[in-house]
């Protein structure tokens, strides 16, 4: 019975070392988990905080474009008024077959912005150059006609002004706007890029707690056996007890029964040994 306790116990203590082993790696990965997580979720706030400084900047640029938009708006209806008076002028003294300085300077700005931003084949690009060079050229001529009135030669040159200013504005409004849409597309990519990090550490977060709950099972285990392992200890602490104490008695038998077998011999008269005479003592038999 004790072997087969202690066979029992050897199994019990083998499988404590596994559910130990077990435990260890599992808590060893759920801190490997732990850290990728804390590192994701550092870097998904590095990527808001990024996509928010994009975004004030963005907000902030919007803000002087408009402020620009509106001084803009304000040169043109400045210049567009002048340009109304001089149309006046020129129908008041019977010069309607011509088409008005304002009318031209829009369709000039039209074309000119096709030629920017649209591609032509090379005979299209030379027709709609040739076309802005006679738009040019007849505003020209009516700049000309209307600069031999003093008054309106003077609200030329002022409505020129009001346009050249417009247009410069107007050449800053663009810069900020496209440096606006740089930051605008910097956010998004940040915001992005947090959204794939945040999904990172969501799923490295789930691992963590799936390891976690992993190794506290195999501690539960591991607990277990210990505590079946102190119960075998007993019993079999026990048992060994009790089989030295049988043993013990078993020895003590065999002594006395020796010892009065020796001593019968000397009460017999037969000489004994001095070991013999050590045995009666041990017997308590003399």
């Amino acid at each position: 019975m004790l072997n087969d306790l202690i066979e029992k116990r050897k199994k019990v203590l083998a499988e404590s070392e596994q559910h130990k082993d077990r435990r260890n790696e599992l808590n060893a990965l759920a801190s490997k988990n732990a850290r990728e997580r804390n590192t994701l979720n550092a870097q998904t706030r590095e990527f808001v905080e990024e996509a928010q400084q994009h975004k004030e900047l963005r907000d902030k640029i919007n803000e002087e474009v408009q402020a620009l938009k509106d001084r803009r708006n304000e040169y043109n209806d400045k210049a567009n008024a002048l340009f109304e008076e001089i149309e006046a002028f020129k129908r008041e003294h019977g010069n309607l077959q011509n088409r008005g300085i304002k009318e031209l300077q829009k369709q000039i700005e039209h074309l000119e912005f096709k030629q920017q931003t649209e591609v032509y084949s090379i005979d299209k690009e030379r027709k709609l150059i040739e076309k802005i060079k006679q738009l040019k050229a007849a505003a020209k001529d009516q700049e000309a006609e209307l600069e031999q009135n003093k008054e309106m030669r003077a609200k030329l040159t002022e409505a020129r002004e009001f346009r050249r200013l417009a247009s410069e504005i107007h050449k800053e409004v663009t810069e900020k706007a496209e440096a606006a849409q740089q930051h605008h597309d910097l956010m998004v990519e940040a915001y992005r890029k947090a959204d794939k990090s945040r999904e990172e550490a969501d799923k490295a977060h789930q691992q963590f707690v799936e390891a976690q709950e992993a190794a506290d099972e195999e501690h539960k285990q591991f607990i277990a056996c210990q505590k079946e392992l102190r119960d075998y200890d007993k019993v079999i602490s026990g048992l060994r007890k009790k089989t030295k104490k049988t043993k013990v008695t078993k020895e003590q038998k065999a002594v006395r029964k020796e010892a009065e077998r020796v001593f019968q011999q000397f009460r017999d008269g037969e000489k004994i040994t001095t070991d013999d005479l050590l045995l009666l003592q041990r017997a308590k038999l003399i």
